[in-house]
């Protein structure tokens, strides 16, 4: 009883906790404008410099990828300022690049700190800077996305050039000298900061107006990102360290390698004075092998660097480069021809080995490392392939795990010579188990050519090629392990072991769940690995749900002709409404309770709600029968009749715009600002059910709707 006492305060504390977290104000991030040159001269081209400081887990879109993706990209307006002329467009600088499987395209962002720069020319003495930048601040953590716009303006004193003002007092006349003016001291100006003086229009003078003095903050640590593993690096970075590790594993049971255990017990067996010094020079054995593999990423992580990573990872030519190196290495796996190293290099190596001492053990090791290198080449360039993403420690950590599962067995085995009596003999085994690996490289060399196909539209491996590609690459493996099918240096098999039977299995498991994939399934598990569903040729599910109906328009099965309906859509054939009063409107008349999903065009969580959870049968169902939906898209720019404009009680800002007014309705009505949101109203505008965020658990979903249907009917 004591103990629930105690517990009481913090569960409490916990509720309002919660409370608070559904109905919070995300807040922007904090933008500083300044000056390239604090004391221009008229005709003079400055450029104006705009940082933004980005919290932690969040990101801001940048400007210059394809707008038609979604996302929305960042714009500055400079209308109101005077005695500027913008020249060119707003440029970002350094943002990082990514390829988004859900935006099906390349899109650039930051995180941590932000920065745009925009070229102008001063024409005259009094300049007045006013402007607004618009952007979108998303967030993989949370699943949110919030569109902004940040107000500022600068009053900016310039002066003329002496020249070009002696050259006028000459043409006037006039023989005196002018003195140099020089102008005012400038100081540092952060978004809506400065009060200029105007006698702009009353737009303009409510800018200036809603100046404040808050100072911007100092820089957060920058975040990086991962799109597909939706948890930050720290998260993703495993399953990459946990392959490579496999991969070391892999590389034990090659022909290359695998025969190579015996030989090292020999050697420290045979020139150790006790066992204390066989020991200790197979731990340094261990560690010189590690050693040797780190060294390599290190040196991949020092010559790479972000720029470089981002023309690695989105450029056509080193996607087609991996793409024929893998395709190189899957070939010499299955037999055409042997990746040799010069055999003058390995014979030193291995005269080096032959010198005692902690020398001798180190190229002991090393030699191993270039006599295997014809089995582990490929394995290893496959790694540092794979980990050439712009991150120091990603090719560091990924050689580190591959050559500890490399190094451990043959330390183990050195330590105790009497477990090779355990291990199964040399023989065909081991050329299948590189047979295999070759399937492997096969299969994954057509991810870079679909990137780059992606990139550049080519169009050359739609999603139903790319799947066709991988039934039949892994239909093959699965008759080689059954026997079916022989490769060069094949020993003939006399009968079928077990564990190869279990794995031919799986692989035709495999086989078979890639199938309906041809026939447009979306195979949730391999979204990383395929092309984007919309370059399917073939969509069953999809040509089902436009032709279900017998042709029946949308308009003749909705009550009403939806509102901005030419501009505006529902996705997986639901019906619904874009204007909230006529929804309302309508749920009236249907007496059903009012379904709200605030959205974006440029919300990536959105689409994943839609594409995860909106896509169940039991979500589906219940959004299609049970409600009257309305989508209120927060970032659309359709600019609405003058007479359906208003001035905001929240910001006092005039709201001309769909897509202001829609996230003018969030924000005063439900106190949230973040996309996706979902709200649930009775026909006396009360919710039904606690608002609901981002969340990819269907039957979480299920629930939240069961419980606003059974409010709504009691």
């Amino acid at each position: 009883m004591k103990s629930l006492k105690k517990s009481l305060p913090l569960v409490f504390l916990f509720c309002l906790t919660s409370i608070a977290s559904f109905a919070q104000l995300i807040e922007p991030p904090k933008w500083q404008m300044t000056l390239s040159e604090q004391t221009p001269f008229v005709d003079d081209e400055i450029e104006l410099i705009f940082k933004a400081d980005i919290p932690r887990d969040w990101y801001i879109y940048s400007n210059d990828f394809d707008p038609d993706l979604g996302p929305m990209l960042t714009e500055l307006s400079l209308e109101g300022s005077e005695g500027i002329e913008p020249i060119g467009k707003l440029k970002p600088i350094d943002p990082k690049r990514k390829i988004d499987e859900i935006w099906d395209g390349e899109v650039s962002y930051f995180t941590g700190t932000a920065e745009f720069r925009q070229k102008v020319k001063i024409t005259k003495t009094a300049v007045k800077i006013i402007g607004v930048m618009s952007y979108q601040m998303c967030s993989d953590v949370t699943g949110q996305c919030v569109p902004y716009e940040e107000d500022f303006s600068q009053a900016v004193n310039a002066s003329i050039k002496k020249e070009a003002a002696q050259e006028t007092q000459n043409a006037q006349g006039g023989g005196e000298e002018v003195a140099d003016e020089s102008p005012l001291p400038q100081q540092e100006t952060t978004a809506n900061i400065a009060e200029a003086p105007s006698d702009e229009s009353d737009e303009s003078q409510k800018i200036a107006a809603k100046s404040s003095t808050k100072k911007v903050g100092t820089k957060v640590p920058e975040v990086n990102l991962d799109p597909e593993g939706k948890q930050g690096d720290a998260t993703s970075m495993w399953p990459f360290v946990i392959a490579a590790f496999l991969g070391g594993l892999a590389a034990l049971l090659t022909p290359c390698v695998f025969p190579m255990i015996p030989m090292t017990v020999t050697f420290f067996t045979g020139r150790s004075k006790s066992k204390t010094q066989g020991i200790r020079n197979a731990i340094i054995y261990g560690l010189s092998i590690i050693v040797i593999y780190t060294l390599a990423g290190t040196i991949v992580a020092a010559v790479q660097g972000p720029e470089f990573a981002n023309w690695l990872s989105t450029h056509w030519a080193p996607n087609i480069f991996f793409f024929l190196v893998f395709i190189f290495f899957a070939l010499a796996f299955l037999g055409l021809f042997e990746i040799t190293l010069p055999s003058g290099l390995v014979n030193k190596m291995d005269a080096k080995a032959d010198k005692g001492g902690l020398t001798g053990v180190f190229f002991m090791a090393f030699t191993l490392v270039l006599v295997s290198f014809s089995c582990t080449g490929p394995i290893v360039g496959s790694i540092l392939i794979e980990s050439a993403g712009g991150e120091i420690l990603k090719p560091i950590l990924g050689m580190l795990a591959f050559s500890l599962a490399f190094a451990i067995p043959f330390t183990l085995f050195a330590i105790f010579p009497e477990w090779l009596n355990g291990l199964p003999k040399s023989g065909g085994w081991l050329n299948s188990v590189k047979v295999v690996l070759g399937f492997l490289e096969l299969a994954l060399a057509f991810k870079f050519l679909s990137v780059a196909d992606q990139v550049y539209h080519w169009g050359l491996l739609d999603r139903d090629i790319y799947i066709a590609i991988w039934i039949v690459i892994f239909a093959l493996m699965g008759l080689y392990l059954l026997g079916k099918i022989r490769l060069p240096h094949d020993s003939p098999m006399e009968k079928l072991s077990v564990p190869r039977l279990l794995l031919a299995t799986v692989t035709f498991i495999f086989v078979v769940y890639l199938v309906p994939g041809l026939f447009g399934a979306p195979l949730k598990s391999l979204s990383g690995y395929l092309p984007p569903i919309h370059t399917h040729d073939f969509n069953i599910e999809k040509l089902i749900r436009e032709n279900r109906g017998g042709g029946t328009t949308v308009q003749s099965e909705m009550t009403e002709v939806p509102k901005h309906g030419d501009l505006l859509h529902w996705p997986h054939g639901l019906q619904g409404y874009f204007d909230y009063d006529q929804a309302l409107s309508v749920a009236k008349k249907e007496n059903k309770p009012l379904f709200i999903d605030f959205t974006g065009h440029g919300c990536v969580n959105c689409r994943e709600m839609e594409a995860k959870v909106w896509s169940q049968p039991e979500v589906l169902q219940r959004l299609k029968n049970d409600f009257v939906l309305v989508a209120l898209y927060v970032d659309e720019r359709t600019e609405l009749p003058e007479e359906e404009w208003y001035t905001s009680a929240y910001d006092d800002k005039v709201k001309k715009t769909i897509g202001k007014q829609n996230a003018d309705f969030q924000i005063t009505r439900f106190n949230n600002n973040a996309q996706p949101y979902y709200v649930i109203l009775d026909h006396d505008e009360n919710p039904l059910v606690k608002p609901k965020a981002y969340d990819t658990n269907p039957q979480n979903f299920v629930e939240f709707l069961d419980k606003a249907k059974a409010a709504f009917e009691e």
